[in-house]
């Protein structure tokens, strides 16, 4: 199974069980995630965003300082700002957020529904897909120097024909360093590929 079809059904999984959504972010470095996922409705994504809510989520605390799952509706989760007040009018009235990994590569993942509390053994799943997420999308250590000079020449610019003059090869070699390149960095696109080997630090 490849690494896109095993994300999919992961997703697919996590959708099924989360009625009003979900977020995950993958391998949070710096305070960006290298991955996002999310299906929560757009005008409560909007909202969010456009009011900064991110610095004022209890999740976004919880989740960097430690790890596990945690119910939102548990006592020990101080919400100030009464966010989750607010995302009930959006159908977030329920939730579960799970943390994990290293605190320099942390995946933060929540799901949500409006009618009622997670049962224990739906938030044993949860916690295993997020797990799964987690350790698929690790991200890697290295490319091979044909994968870098490949997309360093379409980074900066070439065409497929010039960038395969440049390195001395053919372009369906080239391509061929392109593909195993993507796959990697567990890109959709080359511009995607490249985007992400900066982000490793690969390139």
């Amino acid at each position: 199974m490849s690494t896109h079809v095993g994300i999919d059904r992961r997703l697919y999984e996590l959708g099924l069980l989360a009625p009003s959504g979900y977020f995950v972010g993958l391998h949070i470095r710096f305070t960006s995630p290298l991955m996002t996922f999310q299906t929560y409705d757009q005008v409560w994504i909007d909202h969010y965003t456009n009011n900064g809510y991110v610095l004022r989520d209890p999740m976004t605390a919880w989740g960097f300082s430690t790890t596990g799952s945690i119910r939102w509706s548990d006592p020990r989760l101080p919400d100030p700002f009464g966010l989750f007040k607010e995302a009930e009018v959006f159908g977030l009235k329920y939730g579960v957020t799970v943390a994990y990994g290293p605190i320099s590569s942390r995946t933060i993942g929540s799901v949500a529904r409006p009618d009622r509390e997670f049962t224990d053994h739906e938030i044993e799943k949860i916690t295993v897909i997020v797990h799964n997420l987690h350790d698929m999308t690790e991200p890697p250590e290295d490319l091979t120097p044909a994968q870098i000079e490949a997309l360093k020449c379409i980074a900066g610019g070439d065409r497929h024909a010039a960038a395969a003059a440049k390195l001395g090869i053919s372009e369906s070699a080239l391509k061929a360093r392109l593909i195993s390149a993507r796959q990697r960095l567990m890109a959709r696109t080359t511009a995607e590929a490249i985007q992400r080997a900066k982000d490793y630090r690969l390139l």
